[in-house]
């Protein structure tokens, strides 16, 4: 998976890692709520790169 993600990627997830758990020092009831929120705009992203490549005719890229 990492090596998909590239060195911006990697980086984004390690702040984006990083942000959740500062929030949590804080309120780990805020916090688990950032992390489900953030998977979850990440399983919408997946799902709209996968309907545009389908439409593209390139749906079989992401499985």
């Amino acid at each position: 998976m990492l090596s998909k993600l590239g060195p911006a990627g990697i980086l984004g997830f390690l702040l984006m890692l990083g942000g959740i758990v500062v929030v949590a020092l804080e309120n780990l009831i805020i916090a688990a709520g950032l992390a489900v929120i953030v998977a979850g705009l990440g399983l919408v992203v997946f799902g709209l790169v996968k309907n545009l490549l389908s439409s593209l005719g390139m749906g079989g890229m992401l499985s």
